[in-house]
């Protein structure tokens, strides 16, 4: 790799931290809602893990997105991208129940 492109790269890289971070900020002021997340057409906020979502919710944290993960059978590592429909609503419902 040339270094233009090594630099470009890890331009794109921080431009797509700086965007996830933003959102799980959001996320956790209320000014961002679960199902706006879970939508968005953002390439960054799509790559961002489903555990890392969950744990930026209000009053949700690495353990109860770990049990959370585990009573809606989704893997530690799924990605949002990768979650399918009936996932998305196990999501929506298993939080619902939560609050």
């Amino acid at each position: 790799m040339s270094p233009e492109q090594r630099r470009a790269a890890l331009e794109k890289a921080a431009a797509a931290r700086k965007e996830r971070a933003e959102g799980r900020d959001a996320l956790k002021h209320g000014k961002l809602f679960l199902a706006e997340v879970l939508d968005s057409g953002s390439d960054a906020i799509r790559k961002m893990p489903v555990r890392t979502l969950l744990a930026s919710l209000p009053d949700i944290g690495k353990v109860r997105t770990q049990k959370l993960l585990e009573e809606i059978e989704i893997a530690d590592s799924r990605r949002i991208q990768g979650l399918g429909i009936q996932q998305c609503e196990r999501v929506f419902e298993q939080f619902a129940r939560k609050r």
